[in-house]
C-alpha cells in the first residue's frame, strides 16, 4: 500500500513538472511576443504551484522592468542572483533595475581584516564549504593509516605532517562553513514596494520621521515589532522602523 503511495507521489510531481515547463514555454511565448502582463500571470501561476527556479525568477525580473514595475523587477532579480550568485546576466541587470530607482545609498566601505574575512567567506557558500570539510578530513584519515602502517622513517614524517597539515586545514575550512552559515542566517534584506515610505525613529506612526525610502530599495530586517512593523538598516548604516506592509522579504518562497 505504501509503495503505491510512494508511486503515485512520484508521478504526481513529474506530471507537475511536466505541466510547469509546458507553462513556462508558454509565459516565454507570451514574453517575446511583448505580452509582459500575460507572461507576468503565466510565470507567478508556476510559482504558486511551488515551482522555483533562478531562470523563472530571471524572466519575472525582466517582465517587471519591460513594464517599468520598479519594485518588482529588483525584487525578482534578487531572487534570482540568491539562487545563482555568480551569473552575470543576472547581476546586469540588477544592475539596470537599480538605475530606476530613486534614493541614493553610499554604501559603508568594509576595510581591513573584516573585509579580508568576508571576502574569504563568501568565495564559497555552505554546502561547498562543507564538502572541502569532508574532503580534508578524508585526506586526513587516509594519510595517517599510509603512516601508521608505513616503515621508512622518512616516509612516516611526511606523512604524519600531511596528515595533520589536512587536520588543520580541515578546522579552518569548518570555520569558515559556521561563519558563512552564520552571516547567511542573520541575512535578512527585504525590498521596499511602496512608492514612499516615511522610516519613523519608533515604530508608530506618531513618531518622528527620520528619513524617506522609495520603492525598490533595499534594506535589512533586523527586528520586528507586533508583526505590523520591521526595524530596518540601509547600506549606508541609518536605521528606523517602517510598516511592513511597505516591504517585501527575500527570504520568503
Amino acid at each position: 500500500m505504501k509503495a503505491a503511495v510512494y508511486i503515485f507521489v512520484f508521478l504526481s510531481g513529474l506530471l507537475s513538472f511536466a505541466q510547469s515547463n509546458v507553462a513556462f514555454d508558454q509565459g516565454n511565448t507570451l514574453y517575446n511576443g511583448g505580452k509582459y502582463q500575460e507572461a507576468i500571470s503565466i510565470y507567478e501561476s508556476i510559482l504558486n504551484n511551488g515551482q522555483h527556479s533562478a531562470e523563472m525568477y530571471y524572466n519575472l525580473g525582466n517582465a517587471y522592468y519591460k513594464l517599468n514595475s520598479i519594485a518588482p523587477s529588483i525584487y525578482y532579480f534578487e531572487k534570482a542572483l540568491k539562487l545563482k550568485p555568480k551569473d552575470k546576466d543576472i547581476q546586469n541587470n540588477l544592475a539596470f533595475a537599480r538605475n530606476m530607482t530613486v534614493d541614493a545609498i553610499e554604501a559603508v566601505p568594509e576595510v581591513g581584516f573584516n573585509r579580508i574575512m568576508k571576502s574569504i567567506i563568501y568565495m564559497f557558500n555552505f554546502d561547498d564549504w562543507a564538502k572541502l570539510s569532508v574532503g580534508f578530513s578524508l585526506a586526513f584519515v587516509l594519510l595517517f593509516l599510509m603512516y601508521y602502517f608505513s616503515y621508512s622513517t622518512a616516509r612516516k614524517r611526511l606523512l604524519f605532517l600531511s596528515s595533520f597539515i589536512s587536520l588543520g586545514l580541515m578546522v579552518i575550512v569548518l570555520f569558515f562553513a559556521f561563519q558563512n552559515y552564520s552571516l547567511e542566517k542573520n541575512d535578512n534584506p527585504a525590498i521596499i514596494f511602496s512608492q514612499e515610505s516615511q522610516i519613523k525613529t519608533e515604530p508608530n506612526l506618531r513618531s518622528e520621521t527620520a528619513f524617506l525610502l522609495h520603492e525598490g530599495s533595499k534594506v535589512q530586517i533586523l527586528e520586528m515589532y507586533d508583526n505590523n512593523w520591521a526595524k530596518i538598516k540601509i547600506a549606508d548604516g541609518k536605521t528606523g522602523w517602517i510598516a511592513f506592509d511597505d516591504i517585501k522579504p527575500l527570504n520568503d518562497i
